[in-house]
Parts: C-alpha cells; sequence; structure tokens
C-alpha cells in the first residue's frame, strides 16, 4: 500500500511540474500513470522515480528525470496506430509508455544485459507490442520498413539525414545533435518529400551514439 500511494504521490507530483510547462496531452498523461515508474529504476533510487533528477543505471547508463522523459514523448506527438522506433531502450520505461500510445514500437540497445531487463519489465506489465532487441542503432533499422516517429536518445554529431529514409513523408525523428563541442539540442526532424525540416527544441545531457553492439554486457 505504502509504494502504491508513494507512485501516486510522485506522479501527481510530476503532472503539475509538466502542467506549468505546458504539457497536458491527456492521453500521454495517462499512458506514464499506468506506466509504474519505480518498476523501472534500480531499487537504490526509488524515491526519486518521479524526480527531475537524472537517474543511473546499469552499464554505464541513465535514465532522464522523469519531467525530461515526459517532455521527449510530447515532442513527439504520438498518435493511436503509429509504428514508432526508438533507439536507446535504457530501462524500457519510454518504451512502455510509447506502447500504450502507438500501435507498434521496436526499441533496440547495445547492451545485452539493458535488453533483456527491459524485456522482464514489459512482460510484467503485460505489454504485448513492444519488440527489444539487442542492436547498434547508429544506422538506425534499414530493413525494418518506415515508421511514424523515431525518437533517439544518444546524440549525433552531424545531422543525421540517412534517417530519412526510415521515415514515412510527414513523418517526425526527434534526436540530440551536437551543435558544438560542449553543448547537445534536442531537435526535431520532420520529414517533407525526401529532406528533414530542423526544430530546435531544447537543451539536452546526451552523449554522443557509441556503433557496434556491445561485446561485454
Amino acid at each position: 500500500m505504502k509504494s502504491t500511494m508513494v507512485e501516486k504521490e510522485g506522479f501527481a507530483a510530476l503532472v503539475l511540474r509538466l502542467r506549468s510547462e505546458g504539457i497536458s496531452d491527456l492521453d500521454l498523461l495517462t499512458a506514464v500513470e499506468q506506466t509504474p515508474r519505480s518498476l523501472f529504476v534500480p531499487a537504490s533510487s526509488a524515491e526519486n522515480a518521479y524526480s527531475s533528477r537524472t537517474i543511473p543505471i546499469d552499464c554505464g547508463a541513465f535514465m532522464e528525470g522523469a519531467d525530461m522523459a515526459v517532455r521527449l514523448l510530447a515532442s513527439l506527438q504520438v498518435k493511436p496506430g503509429q509504428r514508432i522506433l526508438e533507439i536507446g531502450t535504457g530501462s524500457g520505461f519510454t518504451a512502455a509508455v510509447l506502447g500504450k500510445l502507438a500501435e507498434r514500437v521496436l526499441t533496440i540497445d547495445r547492451y545485452r544485459t539493458l535488453v533483456t531487463a527491459a524485456q522482464g519489465r514489459l512482460e510484467k506489465l503485460g505489454v504485448r507490442n513492444v519488440i527489444v532487441r539487442q542492436a547498434d542503432g547508429i544506422n538506425g533499422m534499414p530493413g525494418e520498413g518506415t515508421f511514424d516517429r523515431i525518437l533517439v536518445t544518444g546524440a549525433f554529431t552531424t545531422m543525421p539525414r540517412f534517417y530519412a529514409e526510415q521515415l514515412v513523408s510527414g513523418g517526425t525523428m526527434i534526436a540530440p545533435l551536437m551543435v558544438d563541442e560542449n553543448t547537445c539540442m534536442m531537435v526535431r526532424l520532420s520529414k517533407t518529400g525526401s529532406r528533414f525540416e530542423r526544430e530546435d527544441l531544447f537543451a539536452a545531457p546526451y552523449l554522443p551514439l557509441v556503433p557496434h553492439i556491445a561485446a561485454a554486457l
């Protein structure tokens, strides 16, 4: 009972902060509420599950603070019936939320440890429309068809124009882009024809993407 109450209180506080930022999409907030974030954080960080703090997880990776995670999802503007590609599964939290908003989600990570743990959490929640794979996401997932939305949580050092082929016409990609040596900007790339239109959103704390699947972990 206590953990359920903590979960509800944490979510309520998060909603208040998000509304102050202008995020009030009911479908998105309902999906977040139905995805208990404490299930995805290490036990030692349970009290920070709904905080804005970055939370370290296995393999030297991290979870975005709850506020940042929902901001990213709000920026993606997912609609029912869409196919989503996520590069960087991490804990599996964003994939789980996306699974409640979209028709199908393919999420990949270079670390087997993270993939296995995320798959277990999704199964525990009964999420059936999210596929988790260990893969090298540096070039997306060519050969998997096109996606309506792509979310990337590792930074590119140059504009990832090659991803345009993996988006449907009118599709959207949210990704971090290193705009200089010390600054990473979250950008929204909207596909128009065969080209991207870029919109800078907000600064983000991501590191450049690492190629290849991990040899260990």
